[in-house]
């Protein structure tokens, strides 16, 4: 009898957890959904002049329109897009017509187009500002020499153009031959879904083994 009580204790217990996970999940999901539609508001909210001091927390995603020089200074980092493959994003200083340099990614080019020229000088830019986070302790260095970056570190783009420490990605076409690649919430993770079916399923399954091994437990009891 103790043996059949410890086992409901257990399987309560941990079918309760789990199911309390995949609760917390669910809601974490609903609050992901918030946030990425807030975002997305946001990104196709108008856009407005850039600030003079853009800060990295309250100007992500944020929409502007500015007017000026491209340079002729390229930095290439290497990224594959779906149905096309392998390219660059092609990194370019923007010189502002108020005098500001910024760092401009104008977009997308295959390949077999990295050497290849694009247009520079006067034109006008619309895009939303970011600060992308794609450097962690397994990306490689920059390779200089061949001008292939792996990753759009924001701090060393900058300090090798000599602009200011944030990007404006491009909606905007800066080039016939430059896809623009503009900042959407795609690669922003959401996997609590997929958390919630884990946690829950783990519940059922435990719950199942739970009255299992007490269907047995009772039966040897009374053989």
């Amino acid at each position: 009898m103790k043996r059949l009580l410890f086992l409901l204790i257990f399987g309560v217990t941990g079918t309760g957890i789990l199911l309390a996970l995949g609760t917390w999940q669910v809601q974490r999901l609903a609050w992901k959904q918030g946030v990425l539609a807030d975002i997305e508001s946001r990104i196709a909210d108008a856009p407005v002049d850039l600030p003079a001091k853009p800060d990295p927390d309250r100007d992500r995603y944020l929409p502007v329109q500015t007017s000026g020089n491209i340079g002729t200074d390229e930095l290439h980092v290497l990224v594959s897009v779906k149905r096309v493959g392998a390219g660059y994003r092609i990194i370019a200083p923007f010189i502002t017509t108020d005098g500001r340099t910024i760092l401009l990614d104008r977009g997308f080019v295959p390949d077999t187009d990295k050497a290849g020229e694009r247009a520079t000088g006067a034109t006008e830019v619309v895009g939303n500002l970011h600060w992308p986070q794609e450097v962690d302790s397994f990306t490689p260095e920059p390779d200089q020499s061949n001008n292939i970056w792996f990753a759009r570190d924001v701090p060393k783009m900058a300090a090798a153009l000599g602009t200011e420490p944030f990007l404006l990605i491009a909606k905007s076409k800066t080039d016939p031959n430059v896809a623009p690649l503009p900042v959407d919430t795609a690669g922003i993770p959401n996997d609590h879904l997929q958390y919630a079916i884990t946690w829950f399923s783990l519940a059922l399954i435990w719950a199942a083994m739970t009255g299992f091994f007490l269907r047995r437990g009772r039966a040897k009891d009374k053989g």
